[in-house]
């Protein structure tokens, strides 16, 4: 997927190509150390990546594919790379499953489990992984036609390490939308029928099917919904039910580039319930929730099949601002960490909040416990590492961290009272001439209203990521220091700032 301007010519179907080398993951010869490389989150070993595609977890693996041109750091004709992990955090690469073809690129998608072998793809005993994706014709689009985006669909019955496309393909064909495209899928019990969300424009449409094969238009939703600053993309829709309740709601995932809160990409959501056939959204039209208030995590769904039917969530971790000038070589971006979902009442309103995948926190080489305390103007909490997490309560009053080097480069965390908000600030972060976007203010709303704030803090080679009040304001945010930080201080601007807990942890690379 992705709405980003080329040339037909770009394509020249290397349906033919065969498979990319397995590459290692063992960050050995330099591979995985390169400036800016990120230690904790998984990066292509080169060349372009952008939306995670595909994540099913499937005989103890958790797969995940993602958009990627293997010619160039720059976007090009969409592929979908492939990488597999036992615990979402270490991963190993595999080569390229599917390729453009006559049809056109891989754009986005999604990929099922069909346990009871619904296609005929599988057996009951060997079911198939079935991938549904959509197909972008650059010819078509050249020509100037609204119909070059059609959604196809292949299957592996080797543990998704060989693919087969669907002979009838596409299974879906254009309506005649100009931007038709990024199915998700999942099997609706209740219905006992495949659904598919996709997205048009400015609008999510709703399929069913009894085999991945045949599909039935069922209904629309969100042309009067929700943020409509961009172009809607990426969608998904799962239930939760509330924490400590038993009341389900359903949750419309839709990401938009641009019109997020911080500019540019962003990831927003609804809340309300599914019968099958139509989405019907609980808050009013106007309402935009967003997942993360950061500027870098964009195009995130989140995996089928997870064991105990936990909705685990990961994002691209960049932002089509700036994704294609960012100083990274030999490639260009990364995901957000694996993150929990949660429905959560916060003073009456639903919220959907998420947290760092438990497995991060193996990465624990050193833990440094400063228990309860009070910081009247700063506190020094680290030095020398670049990849840490920090965990804490603190009193809902001024205060912030910063992430610094020698060179005086820094970027900086915290909540400012007057306005109940949160902030990041990466104007002195290094190097930011790439893009004016980059250096804008970063701020988001809090929603809790406890006196006292947690927050969980993951600090990468050339990322952030902060989970304040248990995730129910979340923030994700690049930088590109000229030399990695490795200082980090806490700040009691106005003084008097109340400590709980407070916990500084060194995270051994995941290479």
């Amino acid at each position: 997927m992705k709405s980003m301007k080329y040339t037909a010519g770009l394509l020249l179907m290397v349906a033919a190509a065969g498979c990319s080398k397995v590459q290692d993951n063992t960050g050995a010869n330099g591979v995985y150390r390169e400036a800016h490389r990120p230690q904790l989150h998984f990066s292509p070993r080169e060349n372009w990546m952008n939306d995670p595609n595909g994540m099913v977890f499937h005989n103890g693996e958790y797969h995940l594919f993602y958009q990627y041109y293997p010619d160039s750091t720059i976007w090009g004709p969409m592929h979908w790379g492939h990488t597999v992990s036992t615990d979402l955090v270490h991963w190993t690469h595999l080569p390229v499953a599917l390729y453009p073809d006559s049809l056109g690129m891989i754009f986005s998608g999604s990929a099922v489990v069909d346990k009871d072998n619904t296609s005929g793809f599988g057996t009951p005993e060997k079911p198939a992984l079935v991938a549904v994706y959509t197909y972008h014709d650059p010819v078509g689009e050249k020509q100037g036609r609204n119909d070059f985006q059609t959604q196809g669909i292949a299957y592996s019955t080797d543990n998704g390490r060989n693919w087969t496309k669907y002979k009838n393909n596409p299974v879906i064909s254009n309506p005649g939308q100009r931007d038709f495209r990024d199915p998700k899928v999942f099997w609706h019990e209740e219905s006992k029928k495949w659904v598919m969300i996709l997205v048009a424009g400015d609008h999510a449409e709703l399929y069913g099917s009894p085999d991945l094969k045949s599909w039935a238009k069922l209904s629309d939703f969100g042309k009067e919904y929700g943020a409509h600053g961009g172009v809607w993309e990426c969608p998904d829709l799962f239930p939760l039910t509330v924490g400590g309740e038993q009341e389900r709601k359903w949750i419309m995932i839709v990401n938009i580039n641009p019109g997020a809160p911080n500019g540019g990409s962003g990831t927003q959501y609804f809340i309300g319930g599914f019968d099958g056939t139509r989405f019907t959204c609980d808050t009013p039209p106007a309402k935009t929730s967003w997942i993360d208030y950061g500027p870098d995590n964009y195009a995130g769904i989140t995996w089928s099949n997870a064991p105990g039917d936990k909705k685990i969530f990961i994002g691209w971790m960049s932002n089509w601002a700036y994704a294609q000038a960012v100083p990274t070589s030999p490639w260009r971006s990364a995901n957000t960490l694996p993150r929990e979902l949660k429905l959560v009442r916060i003073n009456d309103s639903l919220r959907v909040s998420s947290t760092p995948w438990p497995d991060v926190e193996k990465q624990k080489a050193d833990v440094k416990n400063f228990g309860r305390l009070v910081v009247n103007d700063s506190l020094d909490l680290m030095s020398g590492t670049a990849t840490a997490m920090i965990e804490g309560s603190v009193e809902a009053k001024d205060f912030f961290f910063t992430l610094s080097n020698g060179n005086g480069e820094k970027v900086t965390v915290g909540y400012e009272l007057k306005t109940n908000r949160f902030f990041i600030d990466r104007k002195s972060s290094g190097k930011i001439d790439f893009s004016t976007d980059f250096s804008r203010d970063i701020t988001a709303p809090r929603f809790a209203s406890g006196q006292m704030i947690t927050f969980t803090m993951v600090a990468d080679v050339s990322s952030i990521e902060v989970f304040f009040d248990d995730g129910a304001t979340v923030m994700t945010a690049l930088f590109f220091p000229r030399q990695s930080y490795d200082r980090l201080k806490m700040y009691s601007p106005s003084g008097g700032v109340k400590i709980d807990s407070l916990s500084v942890s060194r995270l051994a690379p995941i290479w």
